[in-house]
């Protein structure tokens, strides 16, 4: 969830407030730099529905990038790198929109914790998992990000309310995922310790996007700015991090190095400028909706480029789960008002 997102939820009464990663009614956007796209007489170059596709393409190839370059630095090493590149693209970004860091002690004080559940540990976690799962499997376990979100906002949003609709579509991700791991087969051949890190990364979102919403989503500050001292925290306690538990690489093999760079520099940075663009262009709602296509991208990936064996489970289950997803999510349809008699 981007701060565009975060605030125009924040611009709502609270009773019609949503659960994690749906969208917000529409509402203006205080970003100057970010709101380009709905400047009138201004349209952007490329039609919203290719860069939604761009989008969906570099987050599920992040998974692929990530089992690249674990293959020849450590994962705090390859999380390290992901976040130095990202922040380098929000700093340019910054630098030509003359947009400043935000200030205040307190601000950065959340934004540290945010770095921390949405960068600095997710980011790690899954580069660890892929240590020992397929990047196929840690795709799907990425998709299962709005299942915690529902149940997490339900606890910590008293205007969240569950649903048949909502209910049933825990059931049903929940479902998914018993699949995607074979469980009628006593969850042979899974390594447990890369799958239960992928999950854990996958519901570190969710709390991050809660703490964000708590304390951040009415700032004044440019969404830009926010995420880009977002970023910049996260390579800081990555920064203080790694060399406590890696040495010094003693080569740099030019693959997953290059692995590293596009996993920061175009799944962190450039992505996240995109997904700005979207939100500010065609709301949270239609924006959000590339979740859904991240798993497919990655299973694609991980089957035709990285030969990663992939049995009927898997895409059966990653479907489910996008099923019960996409319903924790939906609205239900607002009756019209009966016409008034006289």
């Amino acid at each position: 969830m981007s701060f565009v997102a975060l605030r125009r939820r924040a611009a709502q009464p609270a009773a019609s407030a949503q659960p994690l990663a749906s969208a917000a009614a529409p509402a203006p956007l205080e970003d100057g730099p970010l709101d380009s796209a709905n400047t009138p007489g201004r349209r952007p170059a490329l039609d919203w529905r290719i860069r939604f596709g761009v989008l969906a393409l570099i987050w599920g190839f992040s998974f692929l990038f990530i089992k690249v370059g674990t293959q020849a630095y450590a994962p705090f090493q390859v999380t390290l790198g992901r976040l130095l590149f990202g922040t380098a693209v929000l700093a340019a970004a910054m630098a030509v929109k003359r947009v400043g860091l935000p200030r205040g002690a307190r601000t950065w004080g959340h934004l540290a914790v945010a770095a921390f559940f949405l960068n600095a540990l997710p980011f790690s976690l899954f580069a660890y998992s892929e240590l020992t799962i397929p990047s196929t499997l840690a795709g799907i376990c990425n998709a299962t990000s709005p299942l915690w979100g529902m149940v997490l906002s339900l606890v910590a949003f008293s205007e969240d309310r569950p649903t048949r609709r909502r209910v049933a579509g825990l059931g049903m991700g929940f479902i998914g995922v018993l699949t995607v791991l074979g469980a009628w087969q006593g969850f042979s051949g899974l390594d447990f310790g890369g799958t239960a890190m992928a999950l854990l990364a996958s519901l570190s979102y969710p709390v991050g996007w809660i703490y964000l919403r708590r304390t951040l989503a009415g700032t004044s500050n440019s969404a830009l700015s926010m995420t880009g001292a977002q970023l910049l925290l996260g390579t800081v306690q990555l920064a203080v991090v790694t060399p406590l538990f890696t040495s010094m690489p003693t080569s740099f093999p030019v693959v997953p190095l290059l692995a590293v760079v596009a996993l920061g520099a175009l799944g962190t940075g450039f992505a996240m400028l995109l997904q700005y663009d979207l939100v500010a262009e065609v709301g949270p709602t239609t924006a959000q909706m590339v979740t859904y296509f991240v798993p497919v991208i990655a299973t694609v990936a991980g089957v035709t480029l990285l030969g990663e064996h992939l049995s009927w489970n898997t895409p059966v289950g990653a479907l489910i789960v996008l099923a019960g997803a996409a319903l924790t999510q939906s609205r239900p349809r607002r009756r019209a008002p009966a016409p008034s008699r006289h």
